[in-house]
């Protein structure tokens, strides 16, 4: 097991005592933020979820200390919650403050064929000013999500959850159903459930092509066991494989680290994962596409686009 204390450059107790300070430091305008440096071959961002015992406050602080400004946001605490729209505007005016770009929502369940609540949360979603839903909506529900989507001209990628899940264990089980469905209709591919469900992720990828929208990733010292997970590069996820069928799909959306051990103090293992999956792509002479966390001005009010300078 890592050790908290000499790997993290904080710590949850620090955090806990700060939080008040970094909750009026989100909100400034004038803040530290990333620098984007020309178009990105594979972005590296997060999954909010491996923050849910956290508030919004330290996952900024959280992304700061991992160096990327992509967050796939989560109704979870108070990441980007969907309660009313006075609160999502405030969460996304503060990821804005901060420098941060919301790339997606979700997990988003869509449990019943029921009109009202699909329209309910794609207006969620539209209102945080996203096009991408990362969700897992029945079999009975897909068809009025698929005129959602239409309706909305937003994407949704369905996210598979493993043998556990008896919608979309693997990646392929989506694919056969959305095949012949509205493009914008695609997947996002966990790997380690897909592993779990014996579907190779490499595979997965490349059958997927342009229907894959999002990836989450993480890695598992058994390939079976989903209680394995491990930090990126400590298990036997083929990352480097993952990271070339990416690359050889022309891949545009993200690699979301969905971190889901040490819930109480994740960042030593955030940490080591984005060393690895960095360490990957330089060996394989791939950007992530922006600069470390820089000192700027954030111009404008807080619904505005943010302009670096």
């Amino acid at each position: 097991m890592m050790n908290a204390t000499t790997t993290s450059v904080t710590n949850r107790r620090s955090f806990l005592r700060d939080g008040a300070v970094l909750g009026a430091a989100a909100c400034a305008l004038s803040t530290r933020a990333f620098g984007f440096a020309g178009k990105p071959q594979l972005r590296l961002g997060v999954a909010s979820y491996s923050f849910h015992k956290f508030d919004r406050a330290h996952v900024i602080e959280f992304m700061k200390q991992l160096k990327t400004p992509y967050l796939n946001a989560k109704d979870v605490n108070d990441h980007l919650p969907s309660t009313s729209p006075e609160a999502t505007d405030a969460a996304v005016a503060a990821y804005k403050a901060a420098g941060l770009q919301l790339t997606s929502a979700g997990v988003i369940y869509f449990a019943k064929a029921d009109e009202a609540d699909v329209k309910q949360k794609f207006d969620y979603v539209k209102r945080a000013g996203l096009s991408l839903i990362v969700g897992s909506p029945t079999h009975e529900a897909l068809p009025i999500v698929e005129r959602f989507v239409k309706q909305y001209d937003m994407r949704i990628a369905i996210h598979n959850h493993g043998p556990e899940d008896k919608e979309w264990p693997s990646p392929l089980d989506i694919l056969k159903v959305i095949e012949p469905m509205d493009k914008r209709i695609g997947l996002c591919i966990d790997v380690g459930h897909t592993a779990r469900s014996g579907t190779d992720p490499v595979e997965a990828i490349h059958k997927a092509g342009p229907r894959l929208y999002d990836l989450h990733m993480k890695d598992l010292a058994d390939m079976k066991v989903k209680e394995s997970q491990v930090a990126v590069g400590e298990g036997k996820m083929p990352v480097k494989a993952i990271f070339e069928a990416l690359n050889s799909i022309g891949y545009k959306g993200f690699v979301d680290l969905e971190y889901e051990i040490h819930d109480d103090d994740p960042l030593p293992g955030m940490m080591t994962s984005f060393a690895y999956m960095r360490k990957v792509l330089g060996e394989m002479g791939l950007s992530e596409g922006y600069k470390s966390w820089v000192d700027t001005t954030v111009v404008g009010p807080p619904n505005a686009p943010i302009v670096l300078r």
